[in-house]
């Protein structure tokens, strides 16, 4: 006989995951609101890591993606892995993600 009783240890509920643009509504995503003033962003359109950590192309992700823009400006080409890098630590999309996705990270 079937047990009809929920088992919710066994039900996975999954709330909508947020790429970067839609938490930060930075306007940058392709067809955006800043693109023209700011450019299209690298995050919405890297296909290369769609679905990781859900997300749609590089949306959850986006702190591995040179060119994102976080708080610092950046000047020479070659910097700017690095210092998109130390912006994200100071994220709160970057937490939120890794807070859902279950990685452990140190303060």
């Amino acid at each position: 006989m079937m047990n009809n009783k929920n088992n919710f240890s066994s039900m996975q509920f999954q709330m909508e995951k947020l790429n970067c643009w839609e938490f930060k509504k930075c306007g940058r995503e392709p067809g955006g609101s800043r693109v023209v003033e700011l450019g299209v962003c690298p995050a919405p359109i890297n296909t290369s890591m769609n679905d990781i950590n859900g997300g749609i192309n590089g949306g959850r992700i986006c702190w591995l993606i040179a060119g994102t823009y976080g708080k610092y400006k950046v000047e020479h080409a070659d910097c700017t892995a690095v210092q998109d890098i130390l912006s994200c630590y100071d994220c709160e999309f970057h937490r939120i993600v890794l807070n859902e996705e279950g990685y452990e990270f140190a303060d």
